[in-house]
């Protein structure tokens, strides 16, 4: 069958994956939101389903106020002799370390830590021992990939941290991942930065701490030349085996707006390109070295993606985020409804507003949700018109953001006034924190709406008329450029979310988000 890339959307970068008891298993980078470390489950390499979290708790995890593409960097997926472990790093505390579980459906162990620094960790599992690698430096100033070997039980070192590959000659040397394949030890790495540049490249040799071969068609994977393309920036690959004999390699990518405008506001996402052995053990990733978009696997399946999101058929431990560690008695989770609790913390600050939200997964998407206020804080009335009264009510709303980071956001809230309420349109972008419209409502009740393609977003409000007919009513547009990463910096994507702030209580209903 033919299949099509990405296999996950949206924002799931760094994908590792393992094969175990027939099934494979993926695990992709979460950064600052929590919980951490999705897991993804497929019976095909080609439909994947998320089970679970591997980062449940707070002791397992610290992300308190850590900025936006902060945290949780680059996990690592193995099994081995029944045990799971994911082996990653904390960007924001600098410490790398793994958890384990013997039920991948169910909690993980409390964080074991590695004294070996750099980030991006893995781990080998070969003739009973286990080799922890990373890249950084090395207990003598060496720089390059690094190794040593550990305890696993406990996590500490056996033997001294030793550069053992210095890459194939890139720039950025990230991710790497040692394999045994028959007679020999693989070290595969990512070069050139997880931006258009990006490569993946790999040596060999017959011990695991080297001497190391280049293969010398380096870079095995690339898209960096592949232009005009929309997929760009493939990399950060690992390496597993189907059920069939058949490798594969999953990596991350992009997908641009427009093959001539080098914008990506979705993430990182994940891909998956086969892998050929030569008759001399070296590989070759896709067609010519190259992710595209289609490519055929072995079995009779179809390849289905989800593509209508309501809180009904969605499972708020799992495709749900909440921004670093949420405060639990501001959010109230049903089947029908939402309903959150402000606070004096915003979209704007480096902190844990009370928010709830999913990756946006593709270009064109339509999310909707109605919307209704109520006040927290009847006791002191908000300022009349006049400047006399109680208290201020700006940040008393609630609505729907598309959210890079605390810089670049746009959404459309429901405002609490003085008089009565409105709906506005917010647009961020660095230092700019404008207003583009505001209409006033007569009620604390109405529906927001959010369309997308690939250039633009469009913000939308929806009431009813005197006569209880809909009035739908056309805020603006915002170009999808300006949450791009090439924008904003960050290594995540836009999130869809819902949030409120201030003194109010906001209920959503009728939540619906699709893609078409």
């Amino acid at each position: 069958m033919i299949y099509t890339n990405p296999i996950i959307r949206g924002f799931n970068p760094d994908p590792s994956a393992c094969v175990a008891n027939g099934k494979f298993y993926l695990a992709t980078s979460s950064f600052q939101y929590f919980p951490g470390v999705p897991i993804y489950e497929s019976s095909d390499l080609v439909n994947w389903k998320q089970i679970g979290h591997a980062l449940t708790r707070k002791s397992q995890v610290y992300l308190d106020k850590v900025r936006s593409s902060g945290g949780v960097f680059a996990p690592t997926l193995r099994y081995h002799e029944g045990r799971f472990y994911m082996i990653t790093n904390n960007n924001s505390t600098n410490k790398n370390f793994y958890v384990y579980t013997d039920d991948i459906y169910g909690e993980w162990s409390e964080p074991i830590e590695v004294d070996q620094g750099g980030i991006d960790p893995s781990i080998l599992f070969d003739n009973g021992k286990c080799y922890f690698i990373s890249n950084g430096y090395d207990d003598d100033g060496v720089s390059g990939v690094i190794q040593c070997e550990i305890e696993i039980e406990t996590g500490k070192k056996l033997t001294p941290s030793k550069c053992i590959w210095n890459g194939a000659g890139g720039r950025y040397l990230e991710s790497p991942h040692m394999y045994k394949f028959g007679d020999y030890y693989y070290i595969m790495v990512a070069e050139g930065g997880t931006e258009y540049g990006h490569m993946v490249s790999y040596a060999r040799g017959t011990n695991p701490w080297g001497p190391f071969e280049n293969y010398k068609n380096n870079p095995v994977l690339t898209n960096r030349n592949k232009a005009p393309y929309i997929i760009q920036a493939i990399g950060h690959g690992d390496i597993l085996e189907d059920n069939n004999g058949n490798f594969f390699m999953c990596a991350l990518g992009f997908r641009q707006i427009d093959e001539w405008m080098p914008f990506h506001h979705l993430g990182r996402e994940t891909f998956l390109i086969p892998v050929h052995f030569d008759e001399d053990g070296w590989f070759t990733c896709g067609n010519d070295g190259t992710c595209e978009f289609e490519y055929e696997i072995d079995g009779d399946f179809k390849q289905v993606y989800k593509n209508e999101y309501t809180f009904a058929n969605t499972d708020f431990n799992l495709e749900w985020k909440y921004m670093r560690f949420h405060h639990p008695e501001n959010y109230k989770l049903s089947e029908t409804s939402v309903e959150l609790t402000g606070t004096d913390i915003t979209l704007d600050d480096v902190d844990s507003p009370t928010f709830i939200g999913m990756c946006q997964q593709d270009f064109n998407m339509e999310v909707t949700a109605k919307v209704t206020l109520s006040d927290t804080a009847t006791s002191t009335p908000f300022y009349d018109e006049s400047g006399v009264g109680g208290r201020e009510c700006t940040k008393s709303e609630a609505g729907i953001t598309v959210f890079m980071c605390e810089d670049e956001h746009y959404e459309v809230v429901l405002r609490k006034t003085a008089k009565a309420y409105e709906a506005v349109l917010k647009l961020n972008i660095g230092d700019i924190k404008h207003e583009q419209n505001k209409i006033d409502l007569p009620t604390n009740s109405a529906t927001l709406i959010i369309k997308s393609d690939r250039l633009n977003y469009e913000f939308y409000v929806e009431t009813k008329g005197s006569q209880g007919e809909k009035k739908l009513t056309f805020l603006g547009k915002a170009r999808t450029k300006y949450l791009s990463s090439e924008v904003s910096s960050g290594f995540t994507g836009t999130m869809v979310g819902l949030f409120a702030t201030g003194d109010i209580k906001a209920s959503f209903e009728n939540f619906k988000l699709s893609y078409n």
